[in-house]
């Protein structure tokens, strides 16, 4: 017959990971390259789009949540869509995630064989 035994209930404790990055650096380090990928200074792109340079630094820097509607502009000064811009900036986003952990098996009792 097979003998019970009991898992442990507490889980096992994680691994310090780093923090994940924020949404407002990767799409900052995104559009810095793409201005850059362009060859264009700040001032330009900032004015094509609406913006202060100012502000635009500060976006590209992750110092500012820009609302979409910001977003929106800096895209089309850059000649990208929002579409191609979110897919970059969560690929990005991805590439910099940790590895994920195997599955945690399952809580509870495992009968072995005797």
């Amino acid at each position: 017959m097979a003998e019970i035994i009991p898992l442990p209930t507490k889980p096992a404790p994680r691994s310090p990971r780093e923090p994940e990055p924020l949404w407002r650096d990767a799409l900052g380090d995104q559009l810095r390259r793409l201005r850059h990928d362009r060859g264009e200074r700040l001032a330009d792109t900032a004015e094509r789009a609406g913006v202060s340079p100012q502000y635009l630094s500060e976006i590209e820097r992750g110092l500012k949540e820009p609302s979409s509607e910001m977003i929106a502009a800096v895209a089309g000064a850059l000649e990208i869509t929002l579409v191609e811009l979110t897919a970059a900036v969560a690929g990005e986003l991805r590439g910099a995630a940790a590895p994920t952990a195997a599955p945690a098996p399952a809580r509870g009792t495992v009968a072995l064989a005797a």
